[in-house]
């Protein structure tokens, strides 16, 4: 943004401002910063939001994430539209978190500080040969064929093997079999980045395994989830029988959780069903319960590329419904493939000045409010800072989670101000001295007006071939998309 533009549009922003508004800064356009910015602006007619992130784009992974066949789940895009075109609200989009802007900066510009940058990196196996290549984390596999632009590149490996295997068994890695085998010709008519349905055209994947440590009762999936994928057309189901039968435990477990019992139901009747009409193209779905990885085996052919998986043979220790752990037996079994993707959960990271929880990922905090030290008999909260969404709980929950997530750090802050804790500071110039800080740092903000425009194209592009949209997925498609 030019420094004469910029100068215009903080004085027609001001003009029309209250002479001190209450400043608060939302770092991260995901669902989590976007219901945090929709509940602060209801709940104090004298905020003024800025929602800020590291991408040009915003709605983090409603658009990066949720699955190009689930259009239905992306519509929350509209009511997201509505709170970032607030008169109160502004989206800033291409500022990073540490590098355009550091967190005491932020604290010093604002009053309120909410960090919801969610979960931008993946937990690890630690086990001999993760760094193999063709070994993908389901995150950045998603990221690739949704168009992230950190994505764009990734190329996975389709091509070298009939077999995939998938480390997981939850909802992404049910997503992530699903695009893997479904059928091009319904994905051709989604919002899937063409790079990726190119790929997947001329993918040799014809098997995929989805390997869970725990057994049927257990799986981590939902029941619309599972029966989506056993839903594909001409598909076929491998589930060994043994590993349905239920023990005392799983019975229990399945009583008190609906979810549960559903799943198992579906998996159950999948073990007995098949296509009716077998094709030449068949495609197969395999569950593999009661295992886990050990190693990752290297080609002979193809030098440091992966060729398969060593899995451990496991058992369910311990008689409490729900918090069976899965115990190796010491019996092994190779499962070969040509590509793996590691569906074992997402990982927030820390940044500087931010108190941070590495093992569970997450910064510590009270109801949203971050911690600084529960040493001794005192809880010290840092004053001003908070924390929505997987940042604040970990990454679990569906997108209206993060709705329930935002109205109890909202409410935190409402306390706070209430109580005096949070106050108003003449220092803090919020959204003026935020763009006047990146314009001397040559920073090349992205305002909302600007996501429209690229927004505008994609859908214009996506119109030729019968698409709700065609992404673009480089930084670089994304700036031209906005000046044109």
């Amino acid at each position: 943004m030019a420094v004469i533009q910029l100068r215009t549009w903080l004085s027609r922003t001001f003009s029309t401002a209250a002479s001190r508004p209450l400043r608060v800064c939302v770092v991260g356009s995901g669902p989590a910063g976007f219901y945090t910015a929709e509940k602060m602006l209801k709940a104090h007619q004298e905020a003024e939001v800025d929602i800020i992130d590291r991408l040009p784009t915003p709605f983090g992974l409603v658009r990066s994430g949720v699955a190009p066949d689930h259009p239905e789940t992306k519509i929350v895009v509209n009511q997201f539209t509505r709170v970032a075109q607030h008169e109160r609200c502004s989206f800033f989009g291409n500022v990073t978190l540490g590098s355009s802007v550091t967190l005491p900066e932020l604290r010093e510009l604002y009053d309120v500080v909410v960090l919801a940058y969610g979960a931008e990196s993946d937990r690890v196996l630690g086990i001999p040969g993760e760094d193999l290549s063709g070994i993908y984390s389901a995150r950045e596999f998603v990221w690739w064929y949704n168009g992230h632009p950190d994505s764009r590149y990734l190329n996975p490996d389709l091509k070298s093997s009939d077999t995939a295997v998938i480390l997981g068994q939850g909802n992404v890695a049910l997503d992530v079999a699903r695009i893997l085998l479904r059928p091009t010709t319904e994905l051709a008519t989604t919002d899937i980045a063409n790079h990726a349905l190119s790929a997947l055209e001329k993918s040799s994947i014809r098997k995929v395994y989805l390997v869970g440590r725990r057994g049927p009762a257990q799986a981590a999936c939902t029941a619309k989830e599972l029966r989506e994928i056993l839903g594909i057309k001409d598909l076929h189901v491998h589930i060994k029988e043994a590993d349905l039968l239920k023990t005392q435990a799983d019975e229990e477990e399945m009583k008190n959780n609906r979810i549960r019992k559903r799943v198992y139901e579906l998996l159950s009747k999948a073990a007995t069903s098949r296509p009716s009409h077998p094709s030449s193209d068949q495609r197969e779905l395999h569950f593999v319960f009661f295992w886990k990885p050990d190693k990752f085996l290297e080609s002979d052919e193809r030098t440091g590329h992966v060729s398969g998986v060593r899995l451990e043979k496991t058992k369910l220790i311990g008689v409490n419904p729900g918090e069976q752990m899965a115990a190796g037996t010491g019996q092994f079994e190779d499962l070969g493939c040509g590509i793996v993707l590691k569906s074992i959960g997402y990982k927030s990271v820390p940044v500087n000045g931010l108190p941070f929880d590495d093992r569970k990922g997450v910064v510590p905090n009270v109801r949203g409010r971050v911690v600084s030290d529960t040493s001794g008999d005192h809880t010290r909260l840092e004053k001003g800072l908070y924390v929505c969404g997987w940042l604040k709980r970990g990454p679990t929950g569906i997108i209206a989670t993060n709705l329930y997530c935002a109205e109890e750090t909202v409410a935190s802050i409402s306390e706070d101000l209430k109580q005096g804790i949070v106050t108003f500071s003449s220092a803090s110039s919020g959204r003026e001295g935020l763009l006047q800080l990146l314009d001397n740092r040559n920073v090349r903000v992205v305002p909302f007006s600007r996501w429209e425009e690229m927004d505008s194209r994609e859908r214009e592009l996506g119109n030729f071939k019968n698409k709700p949209r065609e992404k673009l997925a480089t930084l670089e498609e994304l700036e031209k998309a906005s000046e044109e």
